[in-house]
């Protein structure tokens, strides 16, 4: 006999994950920045491209983000070395983020959190942003 799961719709997927997140408004996550936290841009280049990246952040793409900063990866990042570091995750809107901070968290990343709005969010509060030609035009 198969037991069916009832279907769990991602807002409520979603809204769960975030049950274990502290995160953070676009004036918080520049003040943690300032502090010392790492501040992770997770968007795709043509994102980045399109709407300009925000300065001094670590570029990490989606899918390799647990390699590069799980701290027992031999794939880490340098700044990835510190279980204990402050970690806040910026996509584009604020949802994908979320649901990557969670995983680090499993990762014994407690400090990772994510960006209320994302990278929206933080140019709507006129925080710095740096515009970048199109990589795809190189």
């Amino acid at each position: 006999m198969t037991t069916t799961l009832p279907a769990a719709s991602i807002d409520a997927y979603l809204e769960r994950a975030r049950t274990h997140l502290q995160r953070v408004t676009a004036a918080q996550a520049i003040i943690a920045a300032r502090q010392g936290a790492l501040l992770v841009d997770i968007r795709p280049v043509v994102l980045r491209a399109a709407d300009g990246e925000i300065p001094d952040a670590l570029v990490i793409d989606r899918n390799t983000l647990e390699w590069r900063l799980d701290p027992t990866s031999p794939w880490r990042v340098p700044q990835g070395s510190d279980h204990d570091q402050h970690i806040v995750l910026i996509c584009n809107e604020g949802y994908a983020s979320s649901l990557a901070a969670v995983t680090l968290q499993e990762l014994g990343l407690h400090n990772a959190t994510d960006l209320v709005g994302g990278f929206q969010a933080w140019r709507a509060a006129g925080l710095p942003v740096l515009q970048q030609s199109d990589p795809l035009e190189s």
